[in-house]
């Protein structure tokens, strides 16, 4: 299949109705049987085949992750819409990602967020990233080399932080860079183990409760040197 013979529009109502569908059937996770309009609005608005490698392009609505180089993925379009979801945005909001991967998730992010910071640990995945991003128009995201465990603390703190990639534990200096009344959305768990997709939130004393746990398998979050 080559990528000009698809109906790249016809393929993301498609994959719209398919997250809906998802959303229904992990009601129980999340309490709701549907995601934010404005989630669904920025899925449908981000054109996700600009994000993936030439040769994935024809299955870049298909929801399921797909490989993008160095060992790393672009997430699911399903998880991406319901990490989303989970973070609450304003249009005020400042958030913070770990793991830019291909600019994907930062881009939905950037459609609702005022500003958005996203951390990569691999400079040839940041430098693509950041190019794909302002070619694309997304003057409200800023792309950075770094340690996602440490965060990126010169711009903290944030209202929401998402990380797209598991940690063993709940990395302190993230949970520090969280604004009181914050949301964070990030996995849990070993590689090749059982994780979960945890919902953090910050009241105003700093006290954290935990919430969500929707089963998941994602690639580990790497620590800097």
């Amino acid at each position: 299949m080559a990528a000009e013979t698809v109906d790249f529009e016809r393929e993301c109502e498609r994959l719209i109705q398919e997250i809906e569908r998802d959303a229904r059937e992990t009601v129980h996770f999340f309490g709701t049987a549907r995601f934010d309009a404005a989630v669904l609005a920025a899925i449908a608005k981000v054109p996700r085949e600009a994000f993936v490698p030439a040769a994935a392009r024809p299955f870049a609505y298909i929801n399921r992750p797909l490989a993008i180089g160095h060992g790393q993925t672009i997430s699911q379009p399903y998880i991406v819409a319901a990490m989303t979801h989970m973070l609450a945005l304003t249009p005020a909001a400042r958030v913070l990602e770990i793991g830019a991967g291909c600019g994907y998730q930062a881009a939905v992010l950037a459609e609702i967020a005022a500003e958005v910071v996203t951390v990569e640990t691999i400079p040839a995945l940041a430098e693509a990233a950041a190019e794909r991003l302002a070619r694309l128009g997304y003057d409200n995201v800023q792309v950075h080399v770094g340690d996602g465990w440490k965060g990126w603390a010169e711009a903290a703190p944030y209202d929401a932080i998402i990380v797209t990639a598991a940690a063993a534990e709940m990395p302190a200096e993230l949970v520090a860079q969280l604004a009181p009344g914050g949301r964070m959305a990030i996995p849990l768990g070993r590689p090749y183990e059982t994780q979960r997709l945890v919902l953090v939130a910050k009241d105003a004393e700093g006290n954290l409760t935990e919430s969500v746990n929707l089963p998941v398998a994602f690639v580990p979050l790497v620590k800097g040197d």
